[in-house]
């Protein structure tokens, strides 16, 4: 008898959310079930097959060889059987679902995507900006986040280095020739960065001010603060590209240093098959950021 037909199908359904996510618990949340549930199927579908999917420990669970290579094809059959449905009925073609950190979507990215319009326009694109990590089942294909990545079973890339720099309007630039100036006037700080201002002057060998002119919770809101002349922001290079270039801010303090790190990582599902447009978007953002593909 066929191996196919004697297994159950939402026993491959259950074995594909718990390969993707790697996760009893996490499987159980997306199909609604029990994580008692999900185990007794995937033991039921071992035995079936006579083939062992998952090494199981206490703290993790992982796939086997075999489990990785039935995975794959697995989802090669989903994304097809996805494709058939959209056809015969005539459904839109699915976008390429982006979400995103919102200042990185929003002063980096959004500006650009002009430019991926027109590079490819039989692509469609759907992009969601927030501070929570994407979930990656019916939402999302990609996720550029903000932090060091969580433990997690999706692959990270991580993206441009960022140095943080003092950044203020051409007019308050010119109230600003040493860093000691720094201290009588008001400062901007991004209350989520992962670098305060007090990293910065500790950086460059000062002592840091007990007082702050204004914090926001997002880089995008900082930046317009400084280029409205409200005080001197401790921001991304990166992220106020835009605004440099147009000279809306300057940097006045070119000769001390920068606070670098790694901000942002793209993230997506591990997993053979993605989106048709998955790799042209991934592609087009890496070599953006100036970054060999992977």
């Amino acid at each position: 008898m066929n191996t196919f037909r004697k297994v159950p199908l939402p026993y491959v359904r259950i074995f594909e959310v718990a390969g993707r996510t790697l996760s009893f618990a996490a499987a159980a949340q997306e199909l609604s079930i029990t994580p008692s549930a999900v185990s007794h199927s995937i033991r039921k579908l071992e035995e079936m097959i006579e083939v062992k999917l998952f090494q199981r420990s206490t703290r993790e669970v992982r796939l086997t060889r075999e489990g990785m290579q039935l995975l794959e094809h697995i989802q090669r059959g989903i994304d097809e059987m996805q494709r058939g449905f959209a056809l015969v009925t005539n459904e839109a073609r699915s976008p390429l679902r982006l979400h995103s950190a919102p200042s990185f979507a929003t002063q980096w990215l959004l500006p650009r995507l002009a430019g991926f319009v027109r590079e490819h326009p039989d692509i469609d694109l759907q992009v969601s900006a927030s501070t929570e990590y994407a979930r990656f089942d019916d939402d999302f294909d990609l996720d550029i986040v903000y932090g060091d990545p969580h433990s997690s079973p999706h692959e990270f890339i991580p993206l441009a280095v960022e140095g943080l720099a003092p950044l203020c309007s051409p007019d308050m630039a010119t109230m600003i020739s040493t860093p000691q100036d720094l201290y009588r006037l008001p400062l901007i700080q991004c209350a989520v960065q992962r670098f305060q201002w007090k990293g910065w002057f500790e950086a460059n060998d000062l002592v840091a001010p007990a007082h702050y002119g204004l914090r926001f919770d997002r880089s995008s809101m900082a930046i317009v603060a400084a280029v409205d002349g409200l005080g001197v922001v401790l921001e991304s290079t990166l992220m106020a590209e835009r605004e440099l270039a147009t000279g809306k801010l300057v940097r006045p303090l070119s000769g001390t240093r920068e606070v670098e790190y790694i901000g942002h990582y793209l993230a997506y599902p591990r997993r053979s098959h993605h989106h048709e447009a998955f790799d042209t978007f991934k592609e087009w953002l890496l070599n953006q950021l100036g970054i060999a593909d992977r």
